[in-house]
């Protein structure tokens, strides 16, 4: 997907104020709209001015859209890094499928879905203030037992001079037991101030996962690869195995093999019913980085009746 700069686009440069962006559109929607222009490609360019500026006029758009440009290198196929909005502090309802869809696949890809942003309704005297959203990222392990954490959020704005800029925002927020992926974390009044004597909006929290050295999350359950040895799988063994709440021991039926699906029940993510732990076996072969471990390996080779390719008809 090509990376669309919209700064080019719009004929301004990236430190441009609101009030020069608004000009520049102007001035350039006049120039090729499609009604009166005389270029060919009118009504492409007016299109792109369109696109260009529903992102650039809004500071909280711009400030999203500034910190992906700055991590893109010319040239290169542009997808947009996983959690790309990860802290950042929103306002108003979001988008919905069919206003992304009047614009380009690059900007679809960026704010087509759980993006938020602003767009205020018509003030009223005594009015709630607006709700707030991000998405933040905790650890697994934080949704085992309730934990207490410092989020920063980034929080787009603009200056006097009429330059976007972006300041911190620092929360002490409980993350409940048992929270999932996707669910929210609601903070009364921490919105936009209402008006006159109307009460301040909420800010909710999108929780996502950071990415586990172990574990892979589906709903409330776990998976785990675990490494088993040969004589295990084939034998049968009890062994270790970590689990959210401390090490287990699992049983290994004789003649598993690799790929072989176990249940620990109840060893996923806290709920009513909790989540399950299901160990996936992987066997795991031992090197043969010595003579001796060579001669076990021969000896296997001579004494087994054994060929992993038979059901290939090979």
């Amino acid at each position: 997907m090509e990376f669309k700069d919209y700064y080019k686009i719009m004929g301004v440069a990236r430190d441009a104020t609101q009030d020069e962006i608004k000009r520049s559109y102007r001035k350039l929607a006049r120039k090729y709209h499609p009604d009166i222009s005389k270029e060919a490609d009118a009504e492409a360019r007016f299109k792109e001015l369109g696109e260009a500026y529903e992102v650039l006029k809004d500071a909280e758009k711009r400030a999203a859209y500034d910190q992906l440009g700055t991590n893109w290198k010319g040239g290169q196929e542009f997808r947009p890094p996983p959690d790309w909005n990860t802290g950042f502090e929103f306002s108003g309802g979001g988008f919905s499928g069919g206003d992304a869809a009047d614009y380009s696949d690059f900007f679809a890809s960026l704010f087509g879905r759980d993006f938020r942003a602003g767009g205020a309704g018509r003030a009223q005297p005594h009015a709630k203030g607006e709700d707030h959203h991000a998405k933040v990222l905790i650890d697994l392990e934080d949704t085992y037992q309730s934990a207490t954490h410092t989020i920063t959020l980034r929080v787009p704005g603009v200056d006097a001079q009429g330059h976007v800029i972006t300041r911190e925002r620092v929360l002490n927020v409980t993350i409940p037991k048992g929270i999932r992926e996707g669910q929210h974390i609601r903070l009364s009044g921490q919105g936009s101030a209402g008006m006159g004597e109307g009460q301040a909006g909420d800010l909710y929290l999108q929780v996502e996962f950071r990415a586990h050295p172990l574990y892979r999350v589906d709903g409330r359950d776990l998976y785990l690869d675990l490494p088993v040895a040969p004589w295990e799988a084939a034998l049968g063994a009890t062994v270790k195995v970590p689990t959210l709440g401390g090490i287990v021991e699992l049983k290994i039926p004789e003649g598993s093999g690799s790929g072989r699906k176990l249940r620990l029940k109840g060893r996923g993510i806290p709920g009513d019913p909790p989540g399950d732990c299901y160990v996936i076996l992987a066997i795991a072969l031992p090197p043969a980085d010595t003579e001796a471990a060579r001669d076990v390996y021969r000896k296997m080779a001579q004494e087994l009746n054994f060929n992993p390719r038979a059901k290939m008809g090979v």
